[in-house]
């Protein structure tokens, strides 16, 4: 019994270490965007504030970026889908002999970095526009140079294998009798796969083109390299960052959250609620009706949720268009005045006493050196030269010749017979 409670207990910190470590960057990133502070910081907490949301709504180089990361995403879903869609069909249709050579070719360009891939898709376009004869200025030059369509190509080049990868695993659910079974009926395969295989794969369609804009709308190393002239969202928040940010780009992330959030609720409330309805209709359960809550609500805490997080984005909305922070910033520009002045004045009152410690010990009259007396320098270098150096008397600092402070008077061999007179 001890020893399930302490195994419940471990992984339940174990989640709270993994969740904190997975959404804490999040949450803390969220909160700076409320924060009137010039640079994205949750301490020292200066202002509660709404002003970064208009600081990114009127920055026109994110705005631009956002159109056009839609643009080459759903360029690059359209593009992604069909070549996921075509791969995964032959895959499971081709000879058993080839197919694992088949499966690595289609999944190698997940393996190769995007800054290659990016290269490769501009060098290549440039290279073809050149043997074609594209000359500066016409139409097909300006094809093989344009930033969204060599994007749109350099980044299909991988994310197709990843719906490919999707498709794989809805096909091999399909039971591929009912298409004979329709070939057989007189069905042409164009008919077999447009009402048969094709409303089969509807789901993994819509989950391949969702992962695919996803992984558009975010990669960077490839679209760097491709995009030329043009900006999307990635591009101009890296170069953001090199060049210094502020929260507007905190609001950014949180809007992209809280949509996040609004379509994960989304579809999990329709999920629920048409699991309910099937319940209903093959009489396993009852609808209950009456309640408070709406019929759609009842037993769907998505439902609910959904509900929740939109009352609460009206009323941040509504909040945002009557509360005014300038009182409060004043406040603390006038907080952060008074102490910078209590700073100053702290350290002027450490340097008075230093400079009174420094008056009341005097000058070193007797030469004592601070620090380690350098090679060829002499210890007492005090207001009277070296004449009270303590080694003045020891035989090693004894003057051969008369070059003492009081010149060679002292020197014992003056009375010698042999001295030199001079």
């Amino acid at each position: 019994m001890k020893s399930l409670n302490f195994a419940r207990i471990a992984l339940g910190a174990y989640l709270l270490i993994f969740f904190s470590y997975l959404l804490g960057p999040l949450v803390v990133m969220s909160m700076t965007a409320f924060n009137s502070a010039s640079f994205p910081s949750v301490s020292p907490w200066a202002c509660f504030t709404f002003e970064w949301y208009e600081v990114l709504w009127n920055d026109t180089a994110i705005r631009d970026g956002i159109y056009y990361s839609v643009i080459i995403g759903l360029g690059t879903v359209a593009l992604s889908v069909s070549m996921g869609l075509a791969a995964s069909i032959v895959l499971t249709q081709v000879w058993p002999r080839i197919r694992s050579t088949y499966y690595t070719l289609i999944i190698a360009p997940i393996l190769v970095p995007g800054v290659v891939l990016g290269i490769s898709t501009l060098v290549f376009w440039d290279r073809l526009g050149t043997f074609l004869g594209a000359s500066d200025g016409s139409a097909v030059y300006s094809l093989f140079h344009n930033g969204i369509f060599l994007t749109i190509l350099g980044q299909s080049a991988f994310i197709a294998s990843y719906c490919m990868l999707v498709f794989v695993a809805r096909l091999q659910r399909f039971d591929p009798g009912l298409t004979e079974a329709a070939l057989d009926l007189g069905a042409t395969h164009t008919q077999a796969f447009r009402k048969i295989l094709l409303p089969f794969m509807r789901p993994a369609i819509a989950s391949a083109a969702v992962l695919a804009f996803l992984a558009s709308f975010e990669n960077y190393n490839t679209t760097t390299f491709t995009i030329v002239k043009y900006k999307t969202l990635t591009t101009v928040l890296a170069q953001k960052v090199r060049l210094g940010i502020n929260p507007s780009i905190s609001s950014l992330a949180f809007i992209i959250i809280l949509l996040t959030i609004f379509g994960a609720l989304v579809f999990e409330a329709v999920a629920r609620n048409k699991a309910r309805k099937e319940q209903i209709k093959l009489g396993r359960t009852e609808e209950k009706k009456g309640g408070i809550l709406p019929a759609f609500m009842q037993g769907n805490p998505a439902a609910f949720g959904f509900v929740l997080l939109s009352f609460i984005v009206i009323v941040m909305v509504g909040t945002a268009q009557k509360y005014d922070p300038s009182q409060c910033k004043i406040d603390v520009r006038e907080a952060k005045k008074a102490e910078a002045a209590a700073r100053m004045k702290e350290l002027r009152e450490q340097r008075l006493i230093q400079d009174q410690s420094d008056a009341r010990q005097g000058p070193d009259i007797f030469g004592a050196p601070k620090t380690e007396p350098e090679a060829g320098q002499g210890s007492g270098t005090g207001a009277f030269g070296n004449v009270f150096d303590p080694g003045n008397l020891s035989d090693e600092k004894a003057p051969k010749s008369g070059t003492g402070a009081f010149g060679g008077v002292f020197d014992p061999t003056n009375l010698d017979e042999t001295a030199p007179s001079e």
